[in-house]
């Protein structure tokens, strides 16, 4: 038995000019994505060697070349990936200029366009409150912030499935309002949690049911093809699979499936799928036709034979992007083998990392889908409560695509697409518990929970923060003028991790990250210390605005140590070092990938970098087709040059021998444990 009384906040009226809750939550949602995405971290550190700044100047090629179908980087066709993130950073740099900043600037507006839809899909599913947490959690994750520190399309893919299940989600809502006179729904509902057809109606649509159907089914089948030409093939697979596994779960036969997709006008929808995504497609592929004889994929021995190109005889655009990009890939057997995959369980295991401290909740919250009362026979749509039915399309969307990539080569940011519906789930948890605490409920099991978990959090931020803080006590500054990397013990084993370079701090040189790690101490110990003190004074709402503020100061200390890092990771001051002096008929040439300097083709606007010993790695395709730029270099080749009268400058890793060369050889700069050295010596 419950006993309850009015809650507070239900007590107060609000005045006729006050702002609504909805217009409140995006107003603080704006103001921290300001602080913390559209400020200085649009414009520092530099853009970072590999993917970052490659991706950076795939879009300024585009503007370079003026063409907008295939990909180029340093001239070489990059056949690797689809073409949303590239056309929206080409779009900034023509309005804005080619600069960091207008590079990070959409994917910044990717983050702040998935912390409204979150809040208004948990507002209008849950509750306002539910909403605010949403966005607090989007803004505050880790993941999401230092995911979004290199120039990935996975927040893109966050955004665009996020959108399509909403889509998805408001037709049920809409197929609900069938229900809604049926007395047995209305004695399911959970308290506190409005319906679908109460969800519907608060999005003021004024349209027919078949009609407001007809348009979100549409509206679903476009994001489904803007997610598509943002990361290929699971911009389709992931949506779907997780709708399927919906309707299967409540509606329990194949008759009632059937009806239910043809109810979602799948003709029409595919018809609008393909006028979005079959175009680039299409063009893409006749303007990078197969190239002479290459070879086919065979099967001998019990193993699987993959083609590799040679000098004018290679695959082209479709065999290679969903061939051997797409299937090989997911099936490990991608040429070339130029990458690694994080082990299973870390793969798990980091998912709390980037929610941290959100996903203490997070196995709570997954408890509330109602995966029991599901798989129980004769269970359909009618016999879930709306609630339910909503927690159960989050529950599926938050696990499918950690499953999909357990079983495939994954990266630690592929998790990134099931971030929003566990942060939905926790949300609407958080919110549950704050309701429970405000009604004074007899028994109070929600609040119990939190409390309990304030505990285990509290311990985990103590160790976290006393761990900062040795490091802090324990480590000198570094003298004035030490380059970072000369401080660090490489780990090349780890780099397979998109941060692993960070794998190399060592206590020395922990020095210079004092001010970030006296943040974290702080931010980790006060921000749980407070929640627990507030969890227990039965004041949930304020614990979690407290762990909402350390979680934000957190991020502020990883941003700060980003920055102090990234000359480690970013070429930038080398290229700001010959950028005085560097005529157009001058050469650069790195030692090694194209990746591991690749700011200094962003930064020194060129698109002609010579490549020594480094024909591999995402520059490695399409160097094979017959218009690819004669700019890869051997030993030979390189001594030649190097007697020129042309000046060369050579990128060089610290870590990696001086190739041999003829004649006198100049040191020009070093930084970040990268040189570059010269045939003729430095004028300044």
């Amino acid at each position: 038995m419950q006993t309850k009384r009015p809650s507070p906040m239900s007590q107060t009226s609000r005045s006729p000019t006050a702002m609504s809750p909805a217009a409140k939550n995006r107003l603080i949602l704006f103001v921290l994505w300001l602080l913390f995405y559209a400020t200085l971290t649009l414009f520092v550190p530099p853009l970072l060697d590999d993917a970052d700044s490659v991706h950076a100047e795939v879009a300024r090629e585009m503007l370079l070349r003026h063409d907008w179908v295939t990909l180029y980087a340093n001239g070489i066709r990059y056949l690797e990936k689809a073409p949303i993130l590239y056309w929206s950073m080409a779009l900034s740099f023509k309005l804005f200029g080619v600069n960091t900043a207008a590079a990070r600037l959409p994917i910044a507006l990717t983050v702040l366009s998935l912390a409204l839809l979150l809040e208004g899909f948990a507002r209008r599913a849950f509750s306002p409150r539910a909403g605010l947490y949403a966005g607090l959690m989007l803004l505050s994750s880790f993941g999401i912030f230092i995911f979004t520190r290199i120039l990935l399309p996975d927040a893109d893919v966050c955004l665009w499935l996020t959108l399509a299940l909403f889509f998805y989600w408001a037709t049920e809502s809409d197929q609900s309002q069938l229900n809604e006179q049926d007395p047995a729904l209305h004695d399911q509902r959970t308290p506190g949690n409005p319906s679908f057809a109460a969800s519907s109606r608060r999005m003021g649509t004024t349209l027919s049911t078949h009609h407001a159907s007809l348009t979100l089914c549409w509206l679903f089948a476009a994001c489904c093809a803007l997610n598509v030409l943002t990361k290929g093939l699971i911009g389709i697979v992931f949506p779907l699979l997780i709708v399927l596994a919906h309707l299967v779960l409540t509606r329990r036969s194949l008759s009632a499936v059937l009806t239910r997709i043809r109810q979602l006008h799948p003709l029409s929808s595919t018809i609008v799928f393909l006028l979005i995504a079959a175009p680039w497609h299409i063009l893409i592929a006749l303007a990078n036709p197969t190239q002479g004889h290459p070879g086919a994929l065979t099967f001998s021995h019990g193993h699987w034979s993959v083609p590799l190109p040679t000098d004018g005889n290679v695959h082209g655009w479709l065999w290679f992007y969903f061939v051997n990009e797409q299937l090989l890939r997911y099936l490990n057997l991608r040429v070339p083998r130029d990458y690694d995959t994080v082990p299973v369980a870390l793969f798990w295991a980091l998912i709390l990392l980037w929610i941290m401290p959100w996903s203490g909740f997070f196995y709570r919250a997954l408890a509330t889908v109602p995966w029991r009362k599901t798989l129980r026979p004769r269970v359909s749509i009618r016999t879930l409560t709306l609630a339910e039915n909503t927690r159960l399309l989050l529950g599926l969307w938050a696990l499918i695509p950690v499953l999909f990539f357990s079983l495939s080569t994954r990266q630690e940011y592929y998790v990134l697409p099931a971030l929003p519906a566990m942060i939905l789930l926790i949300a609407a948890w958080l919110d549950r518990e704050a309701t429970e605490a405000e009604s004074f409920a007899v028994p109070n099991p929600l609040v119990r929970s939190g409390q309990r978990i304030s505990v285990v959090l509290l311990v985990l931020g103590s160790v976290a923060s006393l761990t900062a803080g040795f490091f802090l006590l324990h480590s000198a500054p570094p003298n004035p003028g030490i380059d970072l990397a000369s401080l660090l013990k490489q780990n090349p084993g780890d780099y397979a991790l998109s941060f692993g370079h960070f794998l190399d701090l060592n206590a020395q040189a922990m020095g210079a990250f004092r001010d970030p790690l006296l943040l974290t101490a702080i931010a980790l110990f006060t921000g749980t210390l407070a929640n627990w003190l507030l969890r227990r004074a039965y004041q949930p709402h304020a614990a979690n605005l407290c762990l909402a503020a350390a979680t934000f100061a957190f991020v502020l200390a990883s941003h700060i140590g980003f920055q102090i890092f990234s000359p480690v990771l970013s070429s930038r001051q080398l290229a700001t070092a010959i950028e005085p002096e560097l005529k157009p008929s001058d050469i650069i040439v790195i030692h090694g990938e194209y990746e591991s300097a690749s700011t200094l083709g962003f930064y020194l606007g060129r698109n002609d970098l010579h490549i020594l010993d480094g024909r591999s790695s995402n520059l490695w395709y399409g160097s094979f087709f017959p218009d690819a730029p004669p700019i890869f270099e051997d030993a030979l080749s390189l001594k030649v040059r190097w007697l020129e009268p042309r000046r060369i400058f050579l990128w060089q890793s610290l870590s990696d021998p001086v190739p041999s060369l003829p004649g006198k050889t100049f040191f020009i700069t070093q930084s970040g444990g990268k040189e570059i050295l010269s045939n003729q010596p430095n004028p300044y």
